[in-house]
């Protein structure tokens, strides 16, 4: 039988790797890209979904293969608000409801009006950070790739 790592361990053990300013990129994550299977060659480009589909992969989840945000609102099992829990994906907007835009990470906590997150490209770097609970879009429960 083979034990894989949870999806939160795998991204905390990221926690802390950061964008590099200026022409430099962070190869750890041009890792995130090429293991995800994408082609970018940069940290510039917007990277919490490829973050996302690189632990999903290696936790054995199912993924968007998709480096936009709002890929995820097709994956997995969708949520209700009450029944989120640690370790499920939430997905929000941004710059508003009907953008193609968005930012998905790691459900961690509510907090009243707002939800930690842990996530790629949160100020730049793997961590864990507030957003209000009006941008969600959805939750999603993650169902293993083998099963």
């Amino acid at each position: 039988m083979i034990f894989r790592k949870s999806l939160i361990e795998i991204a905390l053990k990221e926690y802390g790797i950061k964008d590099w300013p200026g022409k430099s990129h962070n190869p750890r994550i041009l890792e995130y890209m090429k293991g995800g299977g994408f082609d970018f060659i940069d940290d510039e480009t917007s990277w919490c979904s490829i973050f996302l589909n690189w632990c999903c992969k290696e936790a054995g989840l199912k993924y968007s293969g998709k480096p936009t945000a709002r890929s995820w609102l097709n994956i997995g099992i969708d949520l209700l608000e009450k029944d989120v829990r640690c370790g499920d994906i939430v997905i929000y907007w941004r710059d508003s409801p009907e953008s193609w835009k968005g930012h998905v990470g790691i459900f961690v906590a509510n907090a009243g009006d707002l939800i930690y997150t842990l996530g790629g490209n949160q100020n730049d770097m793997v961590c864990i950070l507030p957003y209000s609970k009006i941008k969600v879009l959805g939750y999603r429960r993650l169902v293993t790739k083998y099963f």
